[in-house]
């Protein structure tokens, strides 16, 4: 999908997105169970499997995590990732894995279907701090990652 096409797709879903979210009369949040015990058990095995996946580097497993369409997005450090076929790329070629320490963790579910994982991790780098974030969604082959951030920082003063 180029540039161009990829633009109108998205202003297409935020447009359909933002006129159901506000139609009149929607109740959605009246009968939105937020962190129902049973979802958010379901994004903290999920979570963990992606951390296990990515101390070992495992690809296959990584990937498997990630939406696969053109729309999921990962940012990082250093790049910018448009698409399941440019996350995909990027990992094949990340060398090793790493050994996380995550502190902070947040998550948080929506109804049966949709949670955003948030959660702090311990780099190598004194001084610096690690930050994820991850929007996770229900398909018919399970949860997948639709959209990432993963950047470090400075760490801030307390």
């Amino acid at each position: 999908m180029d540039g161009d096409s990829r633009r109108a797709f998205l202003a297409g879903s935020a447009v359909a997105v933002s006129s159901a979210a506000f139609t009149p009369g929607a109740s959605a949040q009246s009968t939105l169970v937020i962190n129902d015990p049973k979802v958010v058990r379901e994004i903290e095995e999920q979570f963990a499997g992606y951390d296990q996946a990515l101390m070992k580097n495992d690809l296959t497993a990584l990937n498997g995590y990630f939406f696969d369409s053109p729309t999921t997005v990962r940012y990082g450090n250093a790049e910018n990732l448009y698409g399941f076929s440019e996350i995909q790329a990027y990992r094949s070629g990340v060398p090793t894995g790493v050994a996380i320490k995550r502190e902070r963790t947040v998550i948080t579910t929506y109804g049966n279907d949709f949670a955003t994982v948030a959660t702090l991790s311990r780099v190598r780098q004194p001084g610096k701090i690690g930050r994820t974030m991850q929007s996770w969604v229900r398909f018919p082959q399970g949860w997948r990652i639709v959209a990432a951030h993963v950047s470090t920082i400075d760490e801030p003063n307390k």
